[in-house]
């Protein structure tokens, strides 16, 4: 019987990460599940090049997300592109074997808990999520063009 792997959360950042999960209409916070936060998290971490082990991992709120959840919402890509860029080595694809999805699973949540450290110092003292996440993913996507008009959304960061 195959082992159900799970994408833990550090206790550090569960307040970051609730903060974060939409929750009803009447919220201004931008993401639907765990799962996309995580994966969010993950790619800007990549992005940023942080890796950042777990350390101590939550055990409720946010349980640790199973990853047949993080499959069937089209991130299975992103996590076996994350392991063969930290590897090198294309036997941690391997679909069979269980040892390569538990380091495909680690090297997820290290860049995750990478990107959870950035969004922790870019959001600090922001209100608004949403609109916060906006300017840095505009910032992220053009860091060097400036804004034709002179606005500079580099301050606002």
């Amino acid at each position: 019987m195959a082992m159900l792997h799970r994408v833990r959360v550090a206790k550090d950042k569960a307040d970051l990460v609730r903060s974060l999960l939409r929750q009803g209409e009447m919220t201004t916070a931008p993401f639907p599940t765990y799962a996309d936060i995580l994966a969010f998290a993950a790619a800007l971490g990549a992005k940023r090049q942080r890796r950042s082990p777990i350390g101590t991992a939550v055990s409720r709120e946010p349980t640790p997300v199973a990853l047949d959840i993080f499959i069937s919402r089209g991130y299975d890509r992103l996590i076996q592109l994350l392991a063969i860029v930290s590897t090198e080595d294309a036997r941690i694809l391997s679909p069979s074997n269980t040892e390569a999805e538990a380091q495909r699973v680690a090297i997820f949540e290290e860049y995750a808990n990478g990107g959870l450290e950035i969004l922790q110092g870019e959001l600090r003292g922001a209100i608004d999520y949403t609109e916060h996440l906006l300017l840095l993913l505009t910032f992220e996507a053009n860091p060097d063009k400036p804004d034709p008009d002179g606005f500079d959304l580099r301050r606002f960061l």
